[in-house]
Parts: structure tokens; C-alpha cells; sequence
């Protein structure tokens, strides 16, 4: 009698010659260090969704000294209720300055993240909503300093949050020069109640 056909390892049926198993090809530095990487983000995303609560509106947060600049933020109903209405952060860049490009981008970095940073703390529901509207940014001019200053006591007054940023000086300005005004998020209409004569930079 002749013995049985051969057949393929019961282990792995479908395996070819000179195929990885699964577990091997997976651990390789090219496929390893990616699927670490996006599972750590999907980790850091579901922590802090998870974190999140919806409350009714956010309480007023007290004034505090930032280590960049200078802010103010007032959770007052004119910011933080937008009731489906675009929200809008605008960043407000002295042109006395004569700042070059990459001054300016860097600039008008500081200022959004140093807002962002302070609202983080103080009023995370408007800086959701702002997020799920698309995080929307504009850059505009101001003259000078009197009418930046002009411009963040009028958000102030309204009740928009602002941040300055203070130069370190290491570059193109004076240290302490305040180059750039972070007004919002705040409601479309309330920013350009207060910004809706400056220029486009």
C-alpha cells in the first residue's frame, strides 16, 4: 500500500515557503515602530475624550500671570456660547515692528498656543466647540502698540479672551517688545466687532 499524499503543516495551512509568520514580520522595526506610535495617539485620544464632560457653561476663570506674555480671558455668555455659530480665533501682528516672515509665523505661534494653552485650563468647552468648527485662525495688522492695546481692552470689555506675546528678544526685536494679539475663539460677529477694520496680513 502506498503512503498518504503529503499535506502542508496543520500549523499553518496558507503559509508559503519562505513566508514570516505573522508575529515575526510584525516586530520588525519598519512595522513595529509605526503601530506603536498610532496606537500610543489613539491611546492618548481615547484618554482624553474620555476625560472630557459637556457641562452647562463654563464658570468666569481668574486672571494668571503667563510665562510668555500677557493674557486675559473671561468666560463671560459673549465667548463661550456660541450656539452652533462659527467660532474664530484672530492673531493681531504689530506692523511698527517690521518683523520678517518667519518672525511673524513664530510669532503668531506663540500667541495661538499660548492661548490655547490658557483656555486648556480655564475653558475647555469653547476651545471643543472651536475645535469642531475647524480651529479657524486670521492674521491681521495693527499699526502699532497703542492700538493693539486698543483693540485687546475692547475684547476684554467684551468678554474674548486674549493673550500678548512678550519677545524674548533673541532676534529681530527689542526683548519685552509685545508683537503679536491672540483675540478668540470667539463668535465670528463678537472678533469682528472688535478686529473688523484691520487688514488682512
Amino acid at each position: 500500500m502506498a503512503p498518504p499524499p503529503r499535506r502542508n503543516s496543520p500549523q499553518n495551512p496558507t503559509r508559503r515557503k519562505g513566508e514570516e509568520p505573522w508575529l515575526a514580520a510584525s516586530l520588525r522595526p519598519a512595522n513595529f515602530l509605526p503601530g506603536l506610535a498610532i496606537g500610543f495617539l489613539l491611546g492618548l485620544l481615547l484618554d482624553l475624550s474620555s476625560s472630557w464632560k459637556p457641562k452647562g457653561r463654563p464658570a468666569p476663570a481668574p486672571a494668571a500671570a503667563p510665562a510668555r506674555g500677557s493674557s486675559s480671558k473671561r468666560g463671560s455668555e459673549g465667548s463661550s456660547g456660541s450656539g452652533g455659530e462659527e467660532l474664530k480665533m484672530v492673531l493681531v501682528v504689530r506692523q511698527d515692528l517690521k518683523m520678517g516672515a518667519g518672525k511673524i509665523a513664530s510669532q503668531c505661534a506663540h500667541a495661538a498656543t499660548g492661548l490655547y494653552a490658557e483656555l486648556m485650563s480655564s475653558n475647555r468647552g469653547l476651545l471643543r466647540q472651536w475645535e469642531q468648527l475647524g480651529q479657524a485662525k486670521i492674521v491681521l495688522t495693527c499699526k502699532n502698540q497703542q492700538e493693539m492695546n486698543r483693540l485687546k481692552e475692547t475684547a476684554e470689555h467684551r468678554g474674548i479672551p486674549t493673550f500678548i506675546v512678550a519677545d524674548a528678544g533673541r532676534t529681530q526685536v527689542l526683548s519685552g517688545s509685545k508683537t503679536v494679539l491672540a483675540i478668540g475663539p470667539g463668535r465670528k460677529a463678537d472678533i469682528d466687532s472688535v478686529t473688523g477694520k484691520l487688514r488682512l496680513l
